[in-house]
């Protein structure tokens, strides 16, 4: 079925599940093999951009950040990925879901969100492998 007819039966597409809009920049870090291709063909379709990667030095609407368990430490991850964002932007956290190699426990993810100053809005079933843990710079600091 077609992203279209899916829509037409109102049905959302991966990319609308995480909140995305036409023509809004992500940028993607941490990509790998295991990533979802379905989730990021989704995602260049509805905004119409391709994804940027890590070496994009502009300012960008989403980070779409896939982590896993043992990719380093989280708190720098995200603290390296905040400074890209543009005002009222969003970085959609991927990892592994419960019972897949590389799963990231939620407390982890609360702990370091929170250190890195950031707020968790939502959680969301991503991609069949894949949790998305949306989040966000608090409101004062926007």
């Amino acid at each position: 079925m077609s992203a279209t007819a899916g829509q037409a039966q109102g049905e959302r597409s991966l990319a609308e599940r995480l909140g995305l809009k036409p023509g809004q920049v992500v940028q993607e870090v941490g990509w790998d093999e295991d990533a979802d291709d379905d989730l990021r063909d989704s995602i260049e379709e509805l905004t119409g951009n391709e994804l940027v990667d890590e070496d994009f030095e502009d300012v960008v609407d989403v980070v779409l950040l896939w982590w896993r368990d043992g990719d380093g430490d989280l708190f720098d991850a995200l603290s390296g990925v905040v400074t890209n964002l543009s005002d009222g932007g969003q970085i959609w956290l991927l990892t592994p879901k419960a019972g897949r190699e590389g799963h990231v426990e939620p407390s982890d993810i609360g702990e370091d969100a929170t250190t890195a100053g950031l707020s968790q809005t939502s959680s969301i079933s991503a991609a069949p492998d894949w949790s998305g843990t949306r989040l966000v710079t608090p409101k004062a600091r926007r």
